[in-house]
């Protein structure tokens, strides 16, 4: 709880210079977890069918689904970093289920929606959070029950694991961002970087991960 408070204080404190470079963030996010999924996709491991699941791959983007939540769920900043941190943790609780095409999207507003009522005073509920997502409330209530269960109702974020997973995002945002000004596409290098690095592992202070936990990462 003291740390909930310490980040909800950096939180306000930082609130309109996070602000501005928030576009960036929800990028940097939006290309990990696209390179995460279509990773998986192409995998041929066992992988167990969720809530999460849709039926279809979604024809909204990563990248345009994130840009609607930041849009319209009002939540602070901190919301997507501790959402990232949740989904990491959720990721490395449950080897057979990684992120892919299908689950990412029910996955990243299902970890928005828990971040927010974690770290805000005040947030919308689930109704409201599902017609961001486009889903029914009832299964919004039910991919948040799920999600919990998933992470261990593992909710408290220390103010370094925070630091640590902002400066992670802080550098693929700078390597987008120099790809970006040379026109090029992500190098070989760069991609593999990312699949031994993880999703969004820059490792957790009270990180449960294991050697092989890591690599189920690499490959989700």
């Amino acid at each position: 709880m003291v740390d909930q408070i310490q980040i909800q204080t950096m939180n306000q404190v930082l609130e309109e210079p996070m602000a501005e470079f928030m576009p960036s963030v929800i990028t940097a996010m939006s290309y990990l977890l696209q390179r995460v999924s279509e990773t998986n996709d192409s995998l041929s491991q066992k992988q167990r069918i969720s809530g999460f699941h849709a039926l279809t791959k979604p024809s909204i983007s990563i990248r345009s689904y994130l840009e609607r939540i930041f849009k319209y769920a009002n939540c602070s900043c901190s919301c997507y970093i501790v959402a990232y941190i949740y989904l990491d943790r959720f990721v490395k609780k449950q080897p057979f289920l990684p992120i892919n095409s299908f689950n990412v999207h029910r996955l990243i507003i299902t970890s928005v929606l828990v971040s927010a009522k974690f770290m805000d005073d005040l947030c919308y509920n689930n109704g409201y959070y599902a017609k961001v997502g486009g889903i029914s409330r009832e299964e919004m209530n039910m991919l948040e029950l799920d999600f919990l269960f998933g992470i261990g109702f593992q909710l408290n974020v220390t103010v370094s694991t925070f630091n640590n997973y902002c400066s992670f995002l802080q550098r693929e945002m700078v390597m987008l961002m120099k790809m970006k000004s040379l026109f090029l596409e992500p190098s070989l290098s760069f991609r593999s970087s990312i699949k031994t690095k993880l999703v969004m592992n820059p490792l957790e202070e009270d990180s449960l991960s294991t050697h092989h936990n890591k690599k189920q990462l690499a490959a989700a």
